[in-house]
Formats: structure tokens, C-alpha cells, sequence
């Protein structure tokens, strides 16, 4: 597997995520920069993990969910008419919170899905891609003599991975995160901290997490969204985004502040 960086920058446009009629965050404008890790903090219920889903077309997948604005991946609008979503979801892949094992699959078969519905059958390239999106995951040398068991036999912690290494294997560009570590204990939450930060050579990485510890350790740039409620209906609305160094020791925004001293939220 290659391991030149992607370079892949996402350019957030007048975005503007809805539920039905309602507005469930004011406009959103932002640049995530290639081969860094952007981290997405805030209170429950600000928005975030619905802003990340809009990133590579997941929102819609909700009934009566739409999008206004543009997202764009490098030069390319991905809300654009004549674009396929199932291709965005391709180039911009996605870990979930809970760790996705496929149950009547091998560990060999949930990587290699993904490949086969890309097209590729062939067992020696199949075989090659497998374990190299293993390796890359960092799971490698704990499943390899176990292949043809079944992906729940796994570990939490090692779940996750398996979910990473399937998103790994059909090359995406950027990779999302929403709230990777939380159903993880602390030993399993490093291992995957250590796993970004070396991913982040090669993908652009955006993370969701609650654990702002984990959003200063790990995260380049931090976006802080806070709850609007000026006009009775609460609100998402991006209030920061700044480099994490900045954010979590001389924040803009007052309201950053409360936020990450824990006089909020």
C-alpha cells in the first residue's frame, strides 16, 4: 500500500444541515487542511457529529435530512448534482462509534467486502490488499494466523481497527471519525491515538470526540461548536476554529473558554 499523502482538503461552504424545516446548525464555513487531523469538540447537542456526517454525504441517508451549501473535496463540490454519493463515501470514508464487525464474516471477509463491491475478485490482489490495509491499521501481527475466524471474536479495541483497516482498504482519501474511542477503555483509546496520529501521514483526518484531553493530545486544528438558543430553538453554531495549541490556551471565542474550563456544557 502506498504511502504518499493523499493531500485532500475539504473546503466547508455556507453549510447548512436540516432535520425537516428545522436548522440544526447556522452556516458553517471552514477549511480542513490535508494530511492533519481537525478535531470537532462541543457540548451534546451542538451539532457536531451531524456537520461530520455531512462531509461525505451520510446526512441525507436520514429521512427528511437535506443539506444547503457546498462541501468541497479539493476542486469538487461533493453536493453537486452529477456526483454519486456512494463514490463520496468511497473517497471520504467513515468509523463509526461502535466498532463494526460484520457477524457472518471472516476478519479476511470484512476487509475484503469492500474490495469485491469495488470490483476486485482476484484472490492474490485481494489477499495483498487485505493485509496490507491490516497492517496499516496496526492489526496485522494480532489477527494474521487467524484470518478465517470470525471478525467478534475480536476485541473492542481491536474491532475498531477492523473497522479502520475495511475504511483503509478501498484508498479513501480523507477519513471521519465519530467518536472513535468511546465505547473503548484506556488502553485500547491509546492504541487508537496512536493509530491517527500515524495515519495522519498519509489521510486527512476529522475526529468527533466528547474527551477533550483527547482532542488537545492528538488534533492539529480543534473546531468548537456550542448550542444557540437566542431565538428559543436550539441551535448548533461553530463559535471557534483555530489551531488546538490556540484553542486550548488562548481561545477567541469567550464562550471556548467556559466550554473547555467546564463552566459549560
Amino acid at each position: 500500500m502506498t504511502t504518499t499523502p493523499t493531500q485532500a482538503t475539504i473546503e466547508i461552504r455556507n453549510l447548512k444541515p436540516y432535520y425537516g424545516k428545522r436548522l440544526a446548525v447556522r452556516p458553517v464555513n471552514m477549511k480542513i487542511e490535508p494530511n492533519k487531523i481537525t478535531a470537532i469538540i462541543g457540548p451534546s447537542g451542538c451539532g457536531k457529529s451531524t456537520v461530520l456526517r455531512c462531509l461525505n454525504r451520510m446526512h441525507e441517508t436520514i429521512l427528511g435530512a437535506r443539506v444547503e451549501g457546498q462541501v468541497m473535496l479539493n476542486d469538487e463540490n461533493i453536493y453537486a448534482p452529477d456526483v454519486d454519493p456512494m463514490l463520496v463515501r468511497r473517497k471520504i470514508g467513515m468509523v463509526f462509534q461502535q466498532p463494526i464487525a460484520l457477524r457472518t464474516r471472516s476478519i479476511f471477509e470484512n476487509i475484503a467486502i469492500g474490495l469485491r463491491l469495488a470490483g476486485i475478485n482476484d484472490k492474490r490482489v485481494l489477499a495483498e490488499k487485505v493485509e496490507a490495509s491490516l497492517r496499516a491499521a496496526a492489526l496485522w501481527d494480532e489477527v494474521k494466523d487467524k484470518l478465517n475466524q470470525a471478525g467478534t471474536a475480536l476485541s473492542g479495541g481491536q474491532q475498531q481497527r477492523l473497522s479502520i483497516a475495511r475504511t483503509i482498504a478501498v484508498a479513501p482519501e480523507v477519513i471521519l471519525f465519530d467518536e472513535p474511542c468511546s465505547a473503548l477503555d484506556p488502553i485500547s483509546t491509546m492504541k487508537i491515538e496512536d493509530l491517527l496520529l500515524d495515519l495522519r501521514k498519509k489521510y486527512t483526518i476529522v475526529i468527533v470526540t466528547h474527551n477533550m484531553q483527547q482532542a488537545a493530545r492528538i488534533s492539529d486544528n480543534t473546531a468548537v461548536f456550542m448550542v444557540d438558543t437566542d431565538d428559543g430553538v436550539p441551535t448548533g453554531v461553530l463559535v471557534e476554529y483555530n489551531p488546538t495549541s490556540k484553542v486550548f490556551t488562548q481561545p477567541d471565542d469567550p464562550r471556548t473558554e467556559d466550554y473547555i474550563s467546564g463552566r459549560v456544557g
